[in-house]
C-alpha cells in the first residue's frame, strides 16, 4: 500500500470531496458557462474565475500557508458560493490541473473539487459537481482517475484476472469515491442496464462508482475480491468495497445485499446500504486533505460582511505588528542607555578608569578592563613600548 495515499484523519461531516477527469477539449469553458447560467438563474450567489498565480498571491480571509497554493500544474481556480436549506452557506473550490506527460494530455484534464457547508452535509442537497460541471451526458467530465471508469455509468469489470486485481486495488486505495460491485444474475434489458446511482440522492450520485460483473463472472469476481479485499459477492447481489485503510465500522456482511433486481425499479435495500456506508467516517486521502485545506485557507470569494471583517482583521494585525516594532525599539534604546551608563560609571565620567584597591579589584573585576580586553581583540598584536630595547636581528650573509 502506498503510505502517502492516505492520512490518519477522516473526512469532516461538513465536507464534500471529489475528483475526476474531463475528456473534452475546453474544460474551463464548460465550467464558466455552467456557473454563468446558474448565477443568472439565482441558483448560486456568486462565483470567481482565477488564474492560479493570482489565486496564490491574493490576500484572503484566512491565514495563508503552503496548503493554499494550488501548485505549479494548476490551470484555473474556480470558486462558487450558494445556499441550501434556505440559510446554510456552501463554499466550493474547483481546480483544473495540467497533466505532465504528453499521453496524459491527450486523455483530458484532471480536476479536484472541495466543498464545505456551515453544518453537517445532507445527501439531499445539490451535488457540488453539477454546480461546476453541466449535468449532461454530452460533456464527459465524470471520468475518475482509475482507467476506463466513470461516475454516471455502469462499469463492467475486466475479464482478465490480473486487470481485475489492479482495478480493485486502484479503486480502494487511490479513489475518493465509494465503489459498489453488482453481479448481474442474468443479462439485463435496457432498463436494467441503467446505473443504479441515478436513484441516489443528488449529493451521493457523483460520489459512488458502480461496477457490474456479468453473469459468467460470478466465480472469478468472488474469488479475486475475497483474496484482495476480504469480501465476496453473492450471485445476483451486490457489495460495497471497503476503502484502504478500512473504517473500523465496516463489516462485509453488513454492507452486502443478497438480491438486486436489475429491472429498472428502485433497488431500495441497496440504496439504503449505500447511504449508510456513505455516512460512516471515511479515511481522508492526503491529496484530499490538501484540497480541503486550500478551500479553507485560500478562499477569495468574500461576502461584503466578510470583506469588512477581513479589513478589520488586517487593521488589527498591522496595529499589533506596529506595537511589537515600537516595543522592540524601546528595548534597544533602554539597552543602549544602560550600556552608556555602565561605561560612564566605569570611567568615572572623565574617560579615565577609576583606581580600585587591590582587594576590590580582586573581588569585583573592572568593567573598563573587560571592555579594553574586548576591544584589544580587534587591534591585533600590541606594538612594543618606546623604551623597550628591540634586540638586533642577525643578518644572514
Amino acid at each position: 500500500m502506498d503510505k502517502n495515499s492516505t492520512s490518519s484523519t477522516t473526512v469532516p461531516d461538513t465536507a464534500w470531496l471529489g475528483r475526476g477527469r474531463h475528456l473534452g477539449p475546453e474544460p474551463e469553458r464548460d465550467v464558466r458557462r455552467n456557473l454563468l447560467a446558474l448565477k443568472a438563474a439565482q441558483v448560486i450567489d456568486d462565483f470567481l474565475d482565477l488564474d492560479p498565480v493570482e489565486a496564490a498571491r491574493s490576500t484572503d480571509l484566512y491565514p495563508r500557508d503552503a496548503s493554499a497554493d494550488p501548485g505549479p500544474s494548476a490551470r484555473r481556480v474556480f470558486e462558487a458560493r450558494w445556499r441550501v436549506a434556505d440559510d446554510v452557506t456552501v463554499r466550493a473550490q474547483l481546480v483544473t490541473y495540467a497533466t505532465g506527460s504528453r499521453r496524459a494530455k491527450s486523455e483530458g484534464v484532471d480536476w479536484v473539487l472541495a466543498a464545505e457547508a456551515e453544518r453537517a452535509w445532507h445527501a439531499g442537497w445539490p451535488s457540488p459537481a453539477t454546480v461546476f460541471w453541466p449535468d449532461s451526458d454530452q460533456i464527459a467530465w465524470d471520468h475518475v482517475p482509475v482507467e476506463d471508469v466513470r461516475l454516471r455509468a455502469t462499469n463492467h469489470l475486466p475479464k482478465d484476472d490480473d486487470e481485475l486485481r489492479r482495478l480493485l486495488r486502484a479503486c480502494t486505495r487511490q479513489s475518493w469515491s465509494l465503489h459498489v460491485v453488482v453481479h448481474e444474475a442474468m443479462t439485463p434489458d435496457a432498463l436494467g442496464r441503467r446505473p443504479i446511482t441515478a436513484f441516489l440522492p443528488p449529493s451521493l450520485r457523483h460520489r459512488v462508482v458502480e461496477h457490474r460483473a456479468t453473469p459468467d463472472q460470478a466465480l472469478i469476481a468472488d474469488f479475486v475480491m475475497k483474496r484482495e479485499l476480504g469480501v465476496g459477492i453473492p450471485r445476483g447481489g451486490a457489495v460495497l468495497l471497503p476503502p484502504t485503510p478500512r473504517p473500523l465500522a465496516y463489516d462485509a456482511e453488513r454492507f452486502t445485499v443478497r438480491d438486486v433486481f436489475l429491472d429498472g425499479t428502485e433497488p431500495t435495500q441497496l440504496l439504503a446500504k449505500i447511504e449508510e456506508f456513505a455516512a460512516l467516517p471515511q479515511p481522508m486521502p492526503a491529496d484530499a486533505e490538501q484540497a480541503l485545506a486550500r478551500l479553507r485557507q485560500g478562499w477569495h470569494l468574500l461576502t461584503p460582511d466578510e470583506e469588512l471583517a477581513h479589513a478589520r482583521a488586517m487593521v488589527t494585525r498591522y496595529a499589533k505588528a506596529l506595537e511589537a516594532m515600537t516595543a522592540s525599539c524601546d528595548l534597544y534604546r533602554e539597552a543602549a542607555e544602560s550600556a552608556l551608563g555602565a561605561l560612564a560609571e566605569a570611567s568615572g565620567g572623565d574617560g579615565a578608569p577609576r583606581t580600585a584597591s587591590p582587594s576590590t579589584a580582586k573581588e569585583e573585576p573592572s568593567p573598563w578592563k573587560a571592555l579594553t580586553k574586548t576591544l584589544s581583540r580587534f587591534r591585533g598584536p600590541n606594538p612594543p613600548a618606546p623604551d623597550t630595547e628591540v634586540p638586533e636581528q642577525p643578518h644572514n650573509r
